[in-house]
């Protein structure tokens, strides 16, 4: 299947965040869906103002401290009446945490995304339209190092699907290490 180009704007693959501010700017729950929306085409303040529901004064306070915190950038403008309107796009497709000394952020600004989804869920998934699976694997730490690279690819194809329907879907995943039990390695035990 074809992949297109989403957003309608040049920006860079990934960028690694580990300073506080840039961390501070994506842990808002508005901001993150400011950048969630501008992954689909450049906005306006207006737009992005009426996408939320939020007024304009309010969505030009989180664009400055996205902008400022290096997350967002002018991607174009326009003249209307004499004035420059600015179109904005965000600066990477993914914004990914890197290391990050703990001890120079208490708490952590960033959300966890699972519970963050399964509070969103919740509506679809009493309306019996929710798809989900949990599953547990003895895997190595570079295995799961392997498969979260493939993970991220089936994530960027959802990010980038042809944008159509009256709503949109969530997609949440996570990998992460568990005390789940496990068997032995060895399927043979001896018999008593």
């Amino acid at each position: 299947m074809p992949i297109n180009e989403f957003p309608d704007y040049e920006l860079a693959d990934m960028t690694v965040v580990t300073k506080p501010a840039e961390l501070r700017a994506m842990a808002d729950p508005l901001r993150n869906t400011i950048l969630d929306l501008l992954l689909e085409r450049a906005a306006t303040v207006a737009e992005l103002a009426g996408a939320v529901g939020r007024p304009k004064s309010t969505v030009a306070h989180h664009v400055n401290v996205l902008l400022n915190a290096g997350m967002l950038r002018v991607v174009r403008t326009r003249k209307v009446r004499a004035i420059d309107e600015r179109f904005y796009g965000r600066t990477a497709r993914t914004f990914y945490v890197g290391r990050v000394p703990l001890e120079q952020i208490t708490p952590p600004p960033w959300n966890n995304y699972l519970a963050d989804a399964a509070a969103e869920s919740m509506p679809a998934y009493h309306a019996d339209q929710m798809r989900a699976l949990h599953h547990h694997a003895r895997i190595s730490p570079d295995q799961a190092r392997e498969f979260w690279k493939r993970v991220y690819q089936v994530v960027r194809e959802f990010t980038e699907m042809p944008r159509e329907g009256d709503g949109a879907y969530g997609f949440v995943v996570g990998l992460y290490p568990t005390d789940h039990p496990t068997l032995p390695t060895s399927g043979m035990e001896p018999a008593d």
